[in-house]
């Protein structure tokens, strides 16, 4: 079994795979003042509560936006399963889609992972949405090749910042709004971030594909908010909220078995 582990800014996600297979994810906030101990616990309890002994862990990968986080997590993991192999995921490892852009050391390592995922899931070409504190485009080629992407403001973010910024305008639960046009201010706040993000979206999807040439592409999103924008986007965007674990798993695999494919 190995134990997967993908830190975001908010959120840390786990989740354990027995071979191809998942058999549980579970989320927890992400916190820089915890510490290896208490995230042993955290890990340790988690196991428990889906009747998994850390004994039958045979090895771990961590991906992580938060970068003084990952010393953390490989000292906790090391403190409950002191015996298996520990891996990062990061732009210096092999992952199945070569880095084809200016600077990959600076690519984050959610787009890494969610780019191995996809072309082993939905086949390339195929685009990547994933709705983090921020979000992030990630487009890979028919070679399977990541040739770049694009980062927007999170929509929570964004909504944060609309409340905090203004006198008059009150925190909202990110609802779908029956109508695109508000009758009262909480509906029209709610249009604009839901309705605005998924035009985006698309309009981001269009442009890629125009300036790439494309007719189609496959479309894959993952992300806290993804089932909240995604149903309103034009496109057929699959969301898959499991897609950066099996990344992690994909990438696992392809260290330890030594099969990385040739740069296109």
């Amino acid at each position: 079994m190995i134990l997967a582990i993908n830190a975001g800014n908010t959120h840390l996600t786990l989740g354990v795979f027995h071979g191809e297979e998942i058999a549980f994810t579970e989320r927890v906030s992400t916190d820089l003042r915890r510490t290896e101990l208490e995230y042993a616990v955290i890990f340790r309890n988690i196991l428990a509560m889906h009747s998994i002994a850390a004994e039958k862990i045979t090895g771990a990968i961590i991906a992580s936006v938060v970068p003084p986080l990952v010393q953390v997590l490989h000292g906790a993991i090391a403190k409950l399963m002191p015996r298996i192999r520990i891996l990062t995921a990061d732009s210096s490892v092999p992952t199945g889609v070569p880095l084809i852009i200016d600077e990959p050391e600076q690519l984050g390592t959610d787009q890494i992972v969610n780019a191995a995922a996809a072309v082993t899931k939905y086949s390339a070409p195929v685009i990547v949405i994933n709705f983090g504190t921020a979000v992030t485009i990630t487009v890979i080629d028919k070679y399977s090749c990541c040739i770049g992407g694009a980062i927007l403001p999170g929509v929570q973010l964004s909504l944060n910042s609309l409340v905090s910024g203004t006198a008059q305008l009150p925190n909202i639960s990110l609802t779908t709004p029956e109508s695109v046009l508000g009758r009262n201010t909480v509906d029209s706040m709610r249009s604009g971030v839901i309705f605005g993000n998924a035009a985006a979206i698309d309009g981001m999807i269009d442009r890629i594909w125009k300036e790439r040439g494309y007719e189609s592409t496959n479309l894959a999103a993952t992300g806290d908010l993804a089932e909240v924008i995604i149903p309103c986007c034009r496109h057929s965007i699959t969301v898959d909220r499991e897609l950066p674990l099996h990344g992690l798993r994909i990438i696992y695999d392809i260290i330890t078995e030594g099969d990385a494919p040739e740069c296109c």
